[in-house]
C-alpha cells in the first residue's frame, strides 16, 4: 500500500515536471487568479515535446534535477499500471531529498524518446490515477486530485474536457467526506476558482467546509494565514457565510497570535488590508504587538509590507515603534531604500517623531544619497519638515548638501539652516567653523540663489561665504587632470592661433575653470590684454579620470553641481572627457576634435548676437 500511494505521489510530481518542461511548447498560465488560456482538444494532441510518439507498453521514468528534466523510455512491455512507477520524489509528509542523477533503468535505457503531453491526460490514465487514488487517505487523496487540476491548468485544458470534468466530480465526492484537513481544503478551491471561477461547485463546497473547520477551531496558525488567503481570493462581501467565517476566524486567530511566525503575520495582515478589515482592530492590534516581538525576522519587503498594511489599516503600537528603534539603525546600511522610506512614511502617517530612527536615516541618507529615487528622497524629507524635526546641525547640513548633488532643494529646511539662530547653534558645535562646512553653505546659498529664484526665505550671510572651493581633500571640485592638460595645450594652441586662453581662473562664486576663453559681443576670442571687453565666457572642461565614477563614465555628484552652478552664472560649458581625447592618434586629430567642440558654441553665440 505504501508503494503504491508512494507512486501516486510521484506520478503528480512527473505530471507537474512535464508541465513546466512543456512551456516551450505550450503557452501556459501559472497564475491561479488570471485568465486561463483555453485550448481545444484537437490544438492540444497536436503539441508533443518531440515530435515521435512513444510505445504504449513502455514505462516511461521521469528524472528531475534542479535544472532539467529527462524524459527515459524503457524497452521493456509492462501494464498500464507501470505508468505510475516513477521515481521522481519523496511524498510530501516526507523531508524531501535529491534526485539521482540517473534513473533505475538507466543502464538499460534507450535514447531519450518524446512525450506527448495530452497522453498524460488520456481518460484511460485519468481513471487508473483517481481509482489508485480511492485508496488514499481524504487529505492525501484531495492533494493528489488538486495537483493534478494544477497541471491542467498549467496546461490550458477546458473545465469541460473529460479529463477534468473525471477530476473534478472527484473532488466533490472527497469533499462530501468533510474530514479534509484545512491546507488541502485551500489547495483545491485556489485551483477550482483558476477553472471555473467563484461559481464552481467545488469553491462551494470548500467554503462549507472550511466554514466548518473555523467554526470547530481546528484551524493552525500557520493554516490560518493560507485561509485567509484563500478568502482574499473568494471574497465576496455579500456572502453572510464569508463575513460570519472571517469573523470567527477573527476570534481564533487573535487567540494564536503569539505562536505566529513573521511571514505568516506579514500574510494575514495583506490579507486583512485586501479584505478591508478595518473594524478587526482587537486582532489588528494582536497581530502589530506580534510584529515588534518578531521584528527582527523580517525580511526587508515583509516589514514593508507589515507597516504599510498597518498605516493604510490605521494602527499605531508603540511597541512596534520600541522594536524598530531598536533594530532598525543597525540595518539600514544594506536595507533596501524603500524600507527606509516607508518607515519614514509609517512615522509621518502616525505623527510619530522618534529622533533614533530619523538620526540613523539621516546619516544613511548622507552616505548614501545616490541609492535612493527622487519619490524616496521626498518621504524621507517630508516627514523629518512635517514633524518639526532637525537633525543635528552638522549632519542637518550634510543631508541637505547631499540633496543638491541629486537637484533637490528641500527649501522649508534650507531656511532654517540660513536662520540666525541655526548659524549662532552650529558656530556654538564648532568654534571655528572649518571650511568644509562653509563650503557647504555657500553651495546651499549657490543652489537656492541660481537654481531656485523663488526661494524668498533668508540668505547665508557674506561673512560665511568661502572664497575658493579648491582644497586639500577636493571635497567641492577635483582639480584639473595636469597629464590631460598638456595633451590638449598644443591642440589647443594650434586651433586658436596663440595663447588665447587662461588656466585654473577662479571665478567670482569659488569655482576654479580649467581653461577660459573669453569672446567680445561679436563673438570674437579676445587675446588676453582686451579681456576686459568680454562679453561671453567659455570655460572648457578637462575631465580626467578622476572626475567621474569608478566603474562609468558618469560624472561624480560634486562636478555635476558645479557644472551647473557655472552654467547658471552664464558660462558656456565644453566638455573634454579623458576616454574621448585619449582615443586620438596624431594631433590633427586632436585640433578637429576641439574644433567639433568649441566652435559650435561659438557659432551658437554669434548668431544669438546677430554677428553672422
Amino acid at each position: 500500500m505504501k508503494t503504491t500511494m508512494k507512486s501516486m505521489v510521484n506520478m503528480s510530481a512527473c505530471v507537474r515536471a512535464v508541465c513546466q518542461h512543456a512551456s516551450a511548447c505550450l503557452p501556459l498560465t501559472r497564475g491561479l487568479c488570471s485568465s486561463v488560456v483555453r485550448r481545444t482538444n484537437v490544438d492540444f494532441a497536436s503539441k508533443t515535446v518531440v515530435a515521435q510518439q512513444p510505445c504504449v507498453t513502455d514505462a516511461r521514468c521521469f528524472q528531475i534535477t534542479r535544472n532539467n528534466m529527462q524524459i527515459v523510455t524503457v524497452p521493456e512491455k509492462r501494464e498500464l499500471q507501470t505508468r505510475t512507477d516513477c521515481k521522481c520524489q519523496t511524498r510530501r509528509h516526507k523531508a524531501p531529498t535529491a534526485a539521482p542523477d540517473l534513473s533505475l533503468y538507466s543502464p538499460h535505457a534507450k535514447p531519450l524518446t518524446a512525450v506527448n503531453i495530452q497522453s498524460l491526460f488520456e481518460e484511460d490514465v485519468i481513471l487508473e490515477l483517481c481509482s489508485r487514488l480511492a485508496d488514499f487517505p481524504s487529505s492525501d487523496r484531495a492533494e493528489g486530485l488538486a495537483t493534478l487540476l494544477r497541471a491542467c491548468v498549467w496546461l490550458g485544458l477546458e473545465a469541460q474536457s473529460p479529463p477534468v470534468l473525471r477530476l473534478m466530480n472527484e473532488c466533490l465526492e472527497v469533499l462530501s467526506k468533510r474530514d479534509i484537513e484545512v491546507a488541502q481544503l485551500c489547495h483545491l478551491g485556489e485551483v477550482a476558482c483558476a477553472l471555473e471561477g467563484h461559481n464552481s461547485p467545488i469553491v462551494t463546497e470548500v467554503l462549507n467546509c472550511m466554514d466548518v473547520a473555523v467554526e470547530e477551531d481546528v484551524v493552525s496558525p500557520s493554516e490560518a494565514a493560507t485561509v485567509y488567503s484563500l478568502l482574499t481570493l473568494l471574497h465576496d462581501p455579500a456572502s453572510q457565510q464569508q463575513v460570519r467565517m472571517l469573523s470567527t476566524l477573527h476570534m481564533h486567530t487573535q487567540r494564536q497570535v503569539h505562536r505566529l511566525k513573521a511571514s505568516q503575520l506579514t500574510d494575514i495582515l495583506q490579507s486583512l488590508l485586501k479584505l478591508q478589515q478595518k473594524r478587526a482592530i482587537s486582532l489588528m492590534l494582536r497581530l502589530s504587538h506580534r510584529a515588534s516581538r518578531v521584528f527582527k525576522a523580517f525580511r526587508d519587503d515583509e516589514i514593508i509590507k507589515v507597516l504599510s498594511a498597518l498605516m493604510i489599516l490605521g494602527q499605531y503600537d508603540e511597541e512596534l515603534l520600541a522594536a524598530m528603534e531598536n533594530h532598525l539603525p543597525e540595518r539600514l546600511e544594506k536595507c533596501d531604500p524603500e524600507l527606509i522610506s516607508t518607515v519614514m512614511e509609517y512615522c509621518l502617517r502616525m505623527r510619530c517623531r522618534s529622533e533614533p530612527i530619523f538620526e540613523a536615516v539621516a546619516e544613511n541618507f548622507v552616505c548614501n544619497a545616490e541609492r535612493h529615487t527622487t519619490l524616496q528622497i521626498t518621504k524621507q524629507v517630508v516627514a523629518m519638515g512635517r514633524l518639526n524635526y532637525l537633525p543635528q546641525p552638522r549632519m542637518l547640513i550634510d543631508l541637505l548638501h547631499s540633496c543638491i548633488h541629486l537637484e533637490r532643494f528641500p527649501l522649508n529646511h534650507m531656511a532654517k539652516v540660513f536662520s540666525p539662530y541655526f548659524l549662532q547653534k552650529l558656530q556654538a558645535h564648532e568654534e571655528p567653523l572649518d571650511k568644509n562646512t562653509l563650503g557647504q553653505l555657500t553651495q546651499l546659498h549657490l543652489s537656492t540663489s541660481l537654481e531656485c529664484t523663488y526661494y524668498l526665505g533668508p540668505r547665508l550671510p557674506v561673512y560665511f561665504h568661502v572664497k575658493r572651493f579648491s582644497s586639500v581633500d577636493q571635497a567641492f571640485e577635483v582639480p584639473m587632470d595636469n597629464v590631460l592638460y598638456k595633451q590638449v595645450r598644443g591642440p589647443l594652441g594650434r586651433l586658436l592661433g596663440g595663447t588665447f586662453y587662461s588656466t585654473k581662473v577662479f571665478s567670482h562664486s569659488g569655482y576654479t575653470i580649467d581653461v577660459e576663453i573669453c569672446l567680445d559681443e561679436n563673438g570674437f576670442i579676445l587675446p588676453l590684454s582686451q579681456w576686459d571687453h568680454t562679453y561671453k565666457r567659455i570655460a572648457l572642461c578637462l575631465d580626467g579620470q578622476n572626475r567621474f565614477c569608478s566603474n562609468t563614465q558618469n560624472l561624480l555628484g560634486k562636478e555635476a553641481t558645479k557644472k551647473r552652478h557655472l552654467r547658471r552664472m552664464g558660462y558656456e560649458l565644453v566638455e573634454i572627457p579623458y576616454f574621448e581625447f585619449e582615443r586620438l592618434g596624431t594631433q590633427e586629430e586632436q585640433v578637429q576634435y576641439l574644433h567639433s567642440k568649441i566652435y559650435p558654441t561659438i557659432s551658437k553665440l554669434r548668431m544669438a548676437t546677430g554677428a553672422l
